[in-house]
């Protein structure tokens, strides 16, 4: 009797580890070829939409990672059922599961909703540079929870989308033309009307400012030490900064070349000397010198006097008579 309850034992254990055994190694493979089918589909869907020019690029990582994390959630459904766990609970389950990751991750939810204001309304695109708060920089990628920048010199940075979208964004390669301010600063002496022609001329000699709006010269402010002068035009802005760097440098050497001069900072001081003020001054600098000339001459009147009494009063003494004898 218990050799056959054994041998019904061990057999029924085989059946479960053979049944577990097949079941472990199938969700195994279905696990290993799901992840591998969510990797080639994501490449797929990125290879294929680099090429594609209708789709703006801010959306083409986007739509690579959508597909890849919607075939991993089908193949941990497909894993789950092979172990016999009906979908229906596991949907229960996620659900409440998502409800309560929901609540505690409410900052990275909104960097969710942030990016996909993004890429809806899409304020910036990649290769844009733009100004959000205190971060600047170059749009690299736009992700579900953060946006990729790159700064003029090289520094990587990764911003929460929540940040980017919740800022005043400026964006400085959106508009196709910027317009362009060369500052200089002439002296009071010079010809104002003649430096004004002469740095609007060379503004509009450099052909990649547009001609229409016009260039314009004007007289911005009037410094301590200058005269400063401001001229305009309107350049491309892909051609912005090279531009603005040349006519910097033309502004100052041909202006000089012209006649023109560019001041250093300097103030002039004049100082108004009034008759009160000549008199207090020279009453208070006489008696700095005179009091060691009358110390120097009392000192003597001082010994002289003091010599004098000691003789009156030896000659004092010589006259009194003496004392009478009794």
């Amino acid at each position: 009797m218990i050799e056959t309850d054994v041998a019904t034992i061990t057999e029924m254990l085989k059946g479960f580890a053979l049944g577990f055994g097949l079941d472990l190694l199938g969700a195994v493979l279905i696990l290993i070829v799901g992840w591998w089918v969510a990797g080639r589909a994501a490449a797929l869907v990125r290879h294929s939409l680099k090429s594609t020019k209708f789709v703006d690029a801010t959306l083409k990582p986007l739509a690579s990672s959508i597909v890849r994390y919607v075939i991993l959630i089908f193949v941990i459904v497909a894993v789950l059922s092979n172990f016999g766990v009906e979908t229906t609970s596991i949907i229960a389950v996620l659900g409440a599961a998502g409800l309560a990751i929901g609540l505690a991750l409410q900052g990275t939810l909104s960097n969710i909703a942030a990016g996909v204001m993004i890429l809806i309304l899409r304020p910036l695109k990649i290769d844009e540079f733009i100004e959000a708060g205190s971060i600047s920089g170059t749009v690299v990628e736009i992700t579900l929870f953060t946006t990729l920048l790159k700064t003029p010199d090289g520094v990587f940075i990764s911003a929460p989308n929540s940040q980017i979208w919740n800022s005043a964004i400026k964006n400085y390669s959106r508009n196709p033309t910027r317009r362009l301010d060369i500052k200089v600063g002439i002296s009071y002496d010079d010809d104002v009307d003649a430096a004004l022609e002469f740095l609007k001329n060379l503004v509009a000699s450099d052909e990649r400012v547009l001609k229409d709006p016009e260039p314009m010269s004007f007289v911005a402010t009037l410094g301590e030490s200058s005269v400063d002068l401001t001229a305009r035009g309107w350049v491309a802005t892909s051609e912005f900064w090279p531009t603005f760097f040349d006519l910097t440098r033309k502004s100052k050497t041909e202006l000089e070349a012209a006649g023109f001069s560019i001041p250093f900072p300097q103030r002039d001081l004049h100082v108004i000397e009034s008759a009160e003020t000549a008199s207090t001054a020279k009453s208070i600098a006489k008696p700095a010198g005179k009091p060691a000339a009358k110390t120097a001459a009392k000192k003597p009147a001082t010994s002289s006097r003091s010599t004098a009494s000691k003789t009156a009063t030896k000659t004092t003494a010589a006259k009194k008579p003496p004392a009478s004898k009794s």
